[in-house]
């Protein structure tokens, strides 16, 4: 099943730092725009496998 969240993310020290609005503790960190994308995944895939 695909799922669509909302990333919201902002600027800090050089970097994105961004979470989930719609999953409580689901943040994430990259130096670009993608590096976040793609960590936010992750972080939300460990989430999930946890059954958190």
């Amino acid at each position: 099943m695909l799922r669509h969240f909302t990333l919201e993310y902002w600027v800090e020290e050089g970097g994105y730092v961004g979470r989930l609005k719609e999953v409580p503790g689901v943040f994430s960190q990259g130096e670009s725009l993608e590096e976040l994308e793609e960590n936010i995944r992750d972080a939300y895939r460990l989430m999930a496998e946890e059954g958190v």
